[in-house]
């Protein structure tokens, strides 16, 4: 093996290791995390020895391979999601991603083999455009934003395979919409399910807080279904806390971080977040932001809706002021040297 990349990638999994048990939830770690992942492989291509270059060979060919699927595989399942979700907008997302990817990688084509194109006038007469500059800007942008999708779905596929300890105090079930007004949805079932599991496998079993208020279109609110689901999977009554005054994410874990200090006096306790596994590392983030120290748990959710709620996930994240300016700062410096070729 190389000694440098070796080297560089204990130490880079040293830092990504501090950095993880300090706070899971910072943005920083999304970065560390792959460009660790990356010097790892080449440092392991190394052990191929003489056949390095043809190990290298194959893992490029791999990823353009790959770059050619995605926009193929994000619209078909964007089309079976519009099928079996509806027509809304957030439906549209896996769909939209892929037509966007797609006119990236044709952009980027036609800017190599076509510099020019022919379009008609007012005039009635032909007139040359140079495609070469804009198609590759073009290109190189889709490639930006789509590789820090990457980083950040890597990153939260991540956050669910790192250990954690077993022993909570208390299990936050994050809510979501109730089917005919008072009915358990599939993705809410599988969120109490996951938190009756840790229940089960805690050694002191904790007190389990399902939080959710009422939407204008339930009879009940989201805390009192999942209750009622709570109890009937043999859940003892004096190990539910209810809270149902919330209607957003930051609320549930603000009015769920309130009910954790009353019962503790103050003290806190070591909890465990259970949400969907696109949903945790967003739903961490606001954790931190009100001081409540938490492991996130993710529970399962079906494939083809998990494209679509992590894009979803990573539009909302990045609305934020401070993570919209970093990446976009990310973006001018990526094409900087299109960008003065350009104006040159």
């Amino acid at each position: 093996m190389n000694p440098v990349f070796t080297t560089l990638s204990i130490i880079l999994w040293a830092l990504t290791a501090f950095s993880f048990a300090r706070d899971r939830s910072r943005y920083r770690n999304c970065y560390l995390l792959f460009v660790t992942l990356m010097v790892s492989i080449v440092a392991l291509s190394f052990v191929a020895g003489k056949y390095q270059g043809h190990v290298m060979i194959i893992l490029m060919f791999a990823v353009f391979l790959t770059l050619l699927i995605v926009p193929f595989f994000l619209v078909i399942n964007g089309v079976v999601m519009i099928r079996r979700e509806g027509h809304s907008l957030a439906n549209l997302l896996s769909l939209g991603l892929g037509l966007v990817v797609g006119i990236g990688e044709i952009a980027a084509y036609l800017a190599l083999v076509m510099p020019q194109i022919s379009v008609p006038g007012l005039d009635g007469k032909s007139h040359f455009i140079e495609f070469t500059r804009f198609g590759m800007f073009l290109s190189a942008s889709v490639f930006y934003f789509s590789m820090t999708f990457v980083v950040f779905m890597t990153y939260c596929v991540f956050l669910q395979v790192l250990p954690m300890r077993k022993d909570f105090d208390y299990v936050i079930i994050h809510g979501a919409g109730l089917l005919g007004g008072d009915r358990v949805s599939k993705l809410l079932a599988d969120r109490i399910d996951k938190a009756i599991a840790v229940y089960h496998r805690d050694p002191t079993p904790p007190i389990l807080i399902p939080s959710g208020g009422k939407g204008v279109d339930e009879s009940i609110s989201e805390a009192e279904a999942m209750e009622k689901y709570l109890l009937e999977k043999g859940i003892p009554a004096e190990q539910i806390a209810r809270e149902d005054q919330s209607a957003t994410t930051l609320e549930n874990l603000r009015n769920s971080k309130a009910i954790i200090d009353e019962l503790s006096g103050g003290r806190g306790g070591y909890t465990a977040l259970v949400t969907s596994n696109y949903h945790v590392y967003r739903a961490l983030r606001y954790c931190r932001k009100i001081g409540l120290k938490c492991v996130g748990i993710g529970s399962h959710v079906a494939f083809y809706y998990w494209p679509s709620a992590l894009i979803r996930e990573y539009v909302a994240v990045h609305a934020e002021k401070r993570r919209l300016l970093t990446l976009l700062v990310g973006w001018l410096l990526f094409m900087s040297p299109l960008l003065l070729a350009y104006f040159a």
